[in-house]
């Protein structure tokens, strides 16, 4: 007799893929805090082997630790302000009418890693959140769709695809004059969007693994008999949406009234709109004014003051690990850079590369840092004076450096739970829960993103 675990039941051998990896990942990987001080202490016995001593080591690690504070600041308020906004009444009716649309459980996670895809080339802190709440809704609504599968599906779009579209760091940073340190400008100069999230090679590539990713997860996902519901994983279902209240002394008047929320609410419009004018509509892409027009647009929907504090309040559960790892990941950054480990690495993957070689090396090389330094825009500031320098002396179009990098560097997020945390806090899960089956999405994206990037490379000059 089978079991919901067992990766001897029927199906699909993507499914009995997925339910096997998942198994094995339920069973021995650890949790993501654990996986972080793994991760700080090989790169801290990698930067001694490279020369450095202990006690030096040790130093970057505390001088780093606090080099992150302002990013994770933004990236705390990102996912709080992105909650908040998902779970404003109008937005989570447009979120529950959407979980209506599958009706068995393969239909619920192709459908949720298509929404989860498609909503990261808008914005993936958005469609990081949104996604956790559309999955929830959506296992809680089809019987038979398995929680596990359903919850990765919600991580496709920060796993696969996000960093080819609007938010992308590495995109806005070389397009941006203002956000390039000279060791880059003086290399490569501005490279505007047009070179490179707007190549049709950038879109066919994305387009590729929307497709790809959907197939795979509808396939893998278990049969209704296998799967596992939100209770198996030990998780209460509770509607976001809180009933009507109202206020109970004079005091309160104010908490639900929507006077402060419009008047407050359109001082941040006027200000934004000032800010597009003066500068042009990419400025909201801009880290700081795209976490401003978040508070705003969760002010407004929220419509009462009482009521958006409520959904903050309710945010902060899934930012806990983000507030407690990010620091470490910043002392890593810095082990990595002051020892020249980064620069060893890139030198290597230069030296061996040629120019119709060179775009799948970048992606080896992007990919495997990317283990050790989950942050896109962070990571790519390191990577950039080596990748275009090389670029440029082996004559490879630069905008198509910086999207092989974009590409390949979202394939380690597919395994490294650093982005999963606020996604884990919605669902009410653990990193390895779902990383079974984003782990078998990274074996197939792999080869796949590997191979475009290297054959789109021969139709550009």
């Amino acid at each position: 007799m089978t079991t919901p675990s067992d990766p001897r039941a029927t199906g699909s051998w993507l499914a009995r893929a997925g339910l096997g990896l998942s198994a094995w990942f339920e069973h021995w990987f650890p949790d993501a805090f654990a996986l972080a001080l793994i991760a700080v202490c090989i790169v801290f016995s990698a930067a001694v082997a490279n020369g450095s001593s202990p006690v030096q080591a040790a130093a970057w690690f505390g001088a780093g630790f606090w080099d992150l504070v302002n990013f994770t600041m933004q990236m705390t308020l990102i996912i709080m302000t992105g909650y908040s906004v998902a779970t404003a009444p109008p937005v989570y009716r447009i979120v529950c009418r959407l979980a209506e649309i599958p009706k068995n459980g393969r239909s619920a996670v192709a459908f949720v890693a298509l929404f989860s895809m498609l909503s990261s080339l808008i914005s993936w802190s958005f469609s990081l959140i949104i996604s956790g709440l559309l999955a929830r809704e959506v296992t809680h609504r089809v019987r038979g769709a398995d929680y596990r599968a359903v919850g990765a599906a919600a991580y496709l779009g920060i796993g696969s695809v996000w960093a080819l579209g609007l938010s992308s760091s590495a995109a806005l940073i070389m397009a941006a004059p203002a956000s390039l340190p000279q060791s880059i400008l003086s290399i490569s100069g501005v490279i505007p969007l047009s070179q490179t999230l707007l190549l049709w090679q950038s879109m066919l590539t994305a387009a590729a693994i929307v497709v790809i990713s959907m197939v795979i997860a509808y396939y893998s996902a278990p049969e209704a008999s296998q799967a596992r519901s939100m209770a198996d994983m030990g998780v209460t279902y509770e509607a976001v949406a809180a009933p009507q209240e109202s206020p109970e002394k004079p005091g309160e008047w104010l908490e639900y009234s929507p006077l402060l929320s419009v008047v407050v609410g359109l001082f941040g419009v006027a200000y934004l709109g000032s800010e597009v004018v003066s500068k042009g509509a990419s400025v909201i892409l801009e880290l700081n004014h795209y976490v401003f027009l978040f508070l705003v647009a969760g002010i407004l929907l929220h419509w009462r003051p009482r009521s958006f504090v409520k959904s903050m309040a309710a945010a902060v559960p899934s930012v806990a690990g983000v507030l407690v790892q990010y620091p470490m990941y910043a002392g890593m950054v810095k082990m990595m850079t002051e020892s020249g480990l980064a620069s060893r690495m890139a030198h290597f993957f230069v030296d061996v590369s040629t120019q119709h070689s060179y775009p799948l090396l970048v992606g080896i090389y992007s990919a495997i840092l990317g283990l050790f330094i989950p942050s896109a825009g962070g990571k790519w500031l390191i990577e950039a004076p080596y990748m275009l320098e090389a670029g440029k002396t082996l004559h490879v179009h630069l905008g198509w450096v910086v999207q092989t990098y974009n590409a390949t560097e979202a394939l380690a997020n597919l395994v490294h739970p650093f982005w999963m945390l606020p996604l884990l806090g919605i669902l009410g899960l653990k990193a390895r829960d779902i990383v079974g089956y984003s782990a078998l999405q990274f074996v197939i994206h792999v080869p796949t993103v590997l191979f475009l990037v290297w054959l789109l490379n021969y139709t550009l000059h």
